[in-house]
C-alpha cells in the first residue's frame, strides 16, 4: 500500500508539472483528489487495513494529498502568471512604431466659395448678416413686394412648413430684418441656405445664396454695376466676359440678371450653359420703393441696390463642376480634390 501511495504521488506530480493550461490541471486534480480520485479511494479504504498499518498508511496518504494539493496550487499560480505575461506581451504598445496621424478635415468646397465671396464684399465695406432658415410668408414674400397669388408662392416652387410659414426661398428676408433695425446707410451681405422645389444638373432643392444690400443717399444703378463687375473680375479673373440683361424681380426696379462666360466650356457651349456659352450667376436691381415702404425708409431720400447669387453655381463655375449634385453626394473621391 505504501508503494502504491508513493507511485500515485510521483505520477500526480509529473502530470501536474506537464499540465499546460488550467483545464488540464483541473482534470489532474479531479483524477487524484476528487470524490472518486485515486488518493481519495485509498483514504476511504483504510477501514479494511489492519490497525497496525492504518496509522502509517493514513499519515502517508494525507502527506501525499497535501503535497499534490500544494503542487496544484503552485502550478495554477505559475500558469496564471504565464497567461498574464502573454496577454501583456500581446497588448503591449510598441513605442518605437511611428504614430498614426489622424486625417485632417478640410472645408467643404461650398463653404470655401462662400468664404471667398463674403471676403470680397467685406473688402468693399459690406457687413455679414444672417437670419432664420424657416421664415414667415411676410418676410419671405409680402415685405419684398411679392403679393399673394404670385407664382413664386405656389407649392411647385416653395416648401411650406405650415400655412404662413415656409423654408425661405432666398436670403432676401434678412435684408428686410436688417432694415427694420438699422437706419441708412446700410451695407450688408446675407449668406445662408435656401430651399426651392427644383432639381437638375445646375439646381438643388437646398442650395446656398449670398444676398447683398446697399442703401444710402444717391445710390445708383451705375454703382451696382461697378460693384458686381469688381466682384466678377476679382473672383473669376479680369478676362471673364460679363453681360447685364434686363429682367424682372418684384423687389427691385429696374432689374437685371448678370451672366458670365461659361468657365466649364470656356464660352464654347456645353450642357451646363445649355450650349449658349453664358451662365447666369446672379440677379440684381435697384430696391423697389414698396420694399422701402415696408421697412419704413424714406424712399424719396434714400435709394439702394440689391443682388443675390447662388453659391453652389459659383462653385461649379469656379471649379468646372458639371453637376451640382457632386457637391452634396459626400463622395470623398470628389471632395478630397478641394
Amino acid at each position: 500500500m505504501l508503494d502504491k501511495l508513493e507511485s500515485i504521488r510521483d505520477t500526480a506530480l509529473e502530470e501536474i508539472e506537464a499540465a499546460d493550461d488550467a483545464h488540464t490541471l483541473e482534470q489532474v486534480r479531479v483524477r487524484y483528489l476528487g470524490r472518486k480520485g485515486a488518493l481519495t479511494q485509498i483514504l476511504r479504504g483504510l477501514s479494511e487495513v489492519s490497525p497496525e498499518e492504518r496509522k502509517t498508511i493514513g499519515q502517508q496518504a494525507n502527506q501525499a494529498k497535501e503535497i499534490i494539493a500544494s503542487a496544484i496550487e503552485a502550478r495554477k499560480a505559475a500558469l496564471e502568471a504565464q497567461a498574464m505575461e502573454e496577454r501583456a506581451l500581446k497588448d503591449r504598445v510598441d513605442l518605437t512604431l511611428p504614430g498614426r496621424k489622424p486625417r485632417v478635415g478640410r472645408k467643404h468646397p461650398v463653404s470655401q466659395v462662400l468664404d471667398e465671396i463674403t471676403s470680397i464684399f467685406d473688402g468693399l465695406g459690406f457687413q455679414v448678416a444672417t437670419g432664420p432658415d424657416i421664415e414667415t410668408e411676410y418676410y419671405n414674400f409680402e415685405s419684398l413686394n411679392i403679393p399673394e397669388g404670385h407664382p413664386a408662392r405656389d407649392l411647385h416652387d416653395t416648401f411650406f412648413v405650415r400655412p404662413g410659414v415656409v423654408l425661405r426661398t432666398h436670403t432676401s428676408p434678412v435684408q428686410m430684418r436688417v432694415m427694420e433695425q438699422i437706419e441708412p446707410p446700410v451695407a450688408v451681405v446675407a449668406p445662408g441656405r435656401t430651399y426651392r422645389v427644383d432639381s437638375d444638373a445646375s439646381h438643388s432643392p437646398m442650395f446656398f445664396q449670398v444676398e447683398g444690400l446697399l442703401v444710402d443717399e444717391d445710390v445708383t444703378f451705375a454703382g451696382l454695376k461697378g460693384t458686381l463687375m469688381h466682384f466678377v473680375h476679382e473672383y473669376f479673373g479680369k478676362d471673364t466676359a460679363v453681360r447685364f440683361r434686363p429682367h424682372y424681380f418684384p423687389f427691385t426696379e429696374p432689374s437685371a440678371e448678370v451672366d458670365i462666360s461659361c468657365t466649364v466650356c470656356g464660352g464654347q457651349g456645353c450642357r451646363i450653359c445649355k450650349h449658349s456659352g453664358w451662365l447666369e450667376i446672379l440677379g440684381c436691381g435697384m430696391v423697389h420703393p414698396e420694399v422701402f415702404r415696408f421697412a419704413e425708409y424714406d424712399y424719396e431720400r434714400y435709394t439702394g441696390y440689391a443682388f443675390g447669387m447662388g453659391v453652389d453655381r459659383i462653385a461649379m463655375l469656379r471649379h468646372s463642376i458639371d453637376s451640382i449634385h457632386h457637391l452634396y453626394e459626400n463622395d470623398l473621391r470628389f471632395l478630397e480634390q478641394f
